[in-house]
């Protein structure tokens, strides 16, 4: 049976947060409305990232207990990854979830984890989100299944390349060069 059909025995993400250095936001997503508006975001958020600045979550994740929340996080560069739970989750799920965001991204940005690239490429980070976890039911652990959907799903060729990121074009310029040498 699908967690679908089982949702109050299935692990929920409250959500998910990738913020800079200083604590603000390059990209967030909330699964649940235990925040209802913005400004409640963004003080879990700044509370989050004050209560994690100074553990040293470089090598690998870190677990907290926040707010009767359990946030699973990790940082690389300038970039700060969270995974948010309740309290009743178990945390090595939610340590997966971050570990998959995090590799995905890592795979996305080919391992150039800094803010200015997780900006150039929102996008595909945004498009992360929806590939990982959906309303809160986490549906993919695998990072190069996501990067894989996530990259198809920019490069579909429905949009011109002006509209693509660098990184996007590039891939289909070499996609459509690869077929015509093919053929």
């Amino acid at each position: 049976m699908s967690c679908f059909l089982l949702q109050d025995t299935c692990p929920l993400i409250k959500n998910i947060l990738l913020l800079d250095s200083e604590g603000k936001r390059v990209a967030v997503k909330y699964y649940s409305d235990d925040w209802p508006t913005l400004s409640t975001k963004l003080a879990f958020e700044k509370s989050v990232f004050t209560k994690t600045e100074k553990t040293n979550a470089r090598t690998e994740a870190e677990v907290t207990m926040f707010d009767n929340y359990i946030v699973v996080y990790k940082f690389i560069q300038d970039l700060h990854f969270f995974v948010t739970g309740g309290n009743d989750e178990n945390e090595l799920i939610l340590a997966t979830v971050l570990h998959v965001f995090f590799d995905a991204v890592g795979l996305l940005l080919r391992n150039n984890m800094d803010k200015l690239s997780a900006l150039e490429n929102l996008d595909l980070i945004l498009l992360c989100f929806d590939e990982i976890v959906d309303g809160g039911i986490v549906l993919e652990t695998e990072a190069d299944v996501i990067a894989g959907k996530v990259v198809s799903q920019g490069t579909d060729g429905s949009a011109t390349l002006s509209e693509q990121t660098i990184t996007q074009a590039l891939a289909t310029a070499r996609d459509h060069l690869a077929r015509s040498l093919l053929k």
